[in-house]
């Protein structure tokens, strides 16, 4: 990748351009960057890049579009890249391009799936560490990958979006895992068979191909992507095959990385050592744990990595009991495939949901899950969709949407579903939607639905005692 001398245009001046920006002037490229907001564009001032607002097509003489992740393949200035013949590519890619510069170039451990990626690679970063890598999680989890790459790190922990992998051509990973695939972004793809071929780009030239036997998508894009000669590995939730890692009882076993696959297993864990608990967050152990073992790394390490994960905030969260009400915090379950795994994990629920469902439907979950509900509370832009779901499959749960004008809604929807849960239930953040409708990010909401649960806490504590 000699870019010396050449021009290379960056679409985008967001997180993005200010990462991409500087390596290419260290590779010797004349760097221009366009966005449409001037603002954004003006904090790149000083880092030897023209700033440009507003391009709808490349300069004369472009060598390299570089885009950021956010921006569709329709938009005019990409339409016209590729019309004009010039490659675009994104961040991930660069980065990619960049480690292969290096004497010794990094590995890369890919993790996509619609659900349970940030989990995942958490979990995978924890097991390398303990192993003895000089390992990093990074990617879409707010480390910019083409920043780990920079840092001189040997293993790289990789979670990948649609959207990023959209813009991969030639990522080359050790090995590689599509979790699973649920409907979502489908505004930004067109459709579902588009964003499952993005997510599938994760493969095409892996050299382990990892895939959830028990999701039809991520075994149908393991079948359709995997490169000629590359090793295929499956994980369930029961009794594994040989090449595969499973569970036998309440152990997770791995007959994959083993001598002799078909007459022997090692034990790597107990379900005790995964957390967050519940069947998703098990299966995403599996799939961290296969990724680990393809990169070398023992059974020993996988308990150990396991045991010392530390989940990140909002995700399976229990944020207070109440008078033997559990609050749970899952505001990272931005659509319904992610909602499903976190209300199974819970035998009676109140479940708090809605927000922007972006195109997805809302049916097939609320009717796996309408035996579960206590009641539901909903906020949010497209609660009516939910809500008419709900009267269609568990018509007989008792639904409280609040009114868009509230001034707290949180606050409001802790309230009321603390009004509908009886002792040994679960009062459940899975809002199904994403936030950006009520609230600057999921992690806002979330922090929203603890605050919410803390006040009620306090005013629970001040309540007479009727026994006094």
């Amino acid at each position: 990748m000699d870019l010396d001398g050449r021009s290379v245009l960056v679409a985008g001046a967001g997180v993005t351009g200010k990462s991409v920006v500087p390596v290419l002037r260290e590779l010797g490229a004349h760097v221009t960057v366009t966005d449409g907001n001037a603002e954004r564009l003006a904090e790149l001032a000083g880092l030897g890049a023209e700033l440009v607002p507003g391009l709808t097509e490349p300069p004369p003489g472009t060598a390299l579009v570089v885009t950021s992740p956010g921006w569709r393949p329709t938009s005019p200035l990409l339409v016209a890249a590729a019309e004009a013949g010039v490659e675009v590519i994104g961040d991930v890619e660069l980065a990619w391009r960049v480690g292969q510069l290096r004497e010794r170039p990094p590995s890369w451990l890919v993790i996509t799936g619609t659900n349970g990626k940030t989990t995942t690679v958490g979990m995978l970063e924890s097991i390398l560490r303990a192993a003895g890598a000089d390992a990093v999680a990074c990617g879409n989890v707010g480390y910019a990958v083409l920043d780990a790459v920079r840092a001189g790190h040997a293993v790289l922990a990789v979670e990948l979006s649609s959207f990023q992998l959209h813009w991969s051509s030639t990522l080359a990973p050790d090995a590689s895992v599509v979790l699973n695939l649920a409907e979502d972004h489908i505004d930004w793809h067109g459709s579902m068979e588009e964003y499952a071929a993005a997510k599938g780009r994760a493969h095409t030239h892996s050299r382990v191909v990892v895939h959830n036997a028990e999701d039809d998508w991520s075994t149908r894009l393991a079948e359709e992507h995997a490169p000629r000669g590359a090793r295929r590995v499956g994980f369930r939730l029961d009794t594994p095959s040989a090449g595969e890692l499973g569970l036998v009882e309440d152990l997770l076993v791995d007959r994959a990385f083993v001598p002799d696959p078909a007459t022997s297993a090692e034990e790597l864990a107990t379900l005790s050592d995964v957390r967050p608990a519940g069947p998703h967050n098990v299966a995403n152990a599996l799939a961290a744990a296969a990724l680990a073992r393809a990169h070398g790394a023992g059974p020993e390490a996988v308990l150990k990595g396991l045991r010392e994960y530390q989940p990140a905030p909002h995700r399976a969260s229990e944020v207070g009991e109440i008078d033997g009400v559990r609050y749970v915090d899952d505001s990272k379950a931005t659509n319904p495939h992610a909602a499903a795994g976190s209300l199974r994990s819970h035998a009676s629920v109140v479940w708090i949901a809605g927000g922007q469902l972006k195109g997805a439907s809302i049916d097939e979950l609320v009717a796996s899950i309408a035996g579960r509900l206590r009641g539901v509370v909903l906020l949010g832009v497209d609660s009516p969709v939910i809500a008419a779901a709900v009267a269609r499959h568990a018509p007989d749960v008792p639904v409280n949407s609040l009114r868009p004008g509230d001034d707290e809604p949180m606050t409001a929807a802790v309230s009321a579903a603390s009004a509908m849960a009886r002792p040994g239930d679960v009062v459940l953040l899975a809002p199904a939607a994403a936030s950006l409708d009520m609230f600057p990010s999921y992690g806002a909401r979330g922090d929203a639905f603890a605050s919410a649960v803390r006040v009620l806490a306090d005013g629970a504590a001040g309540a007479p005692n009727d026994g006094s």
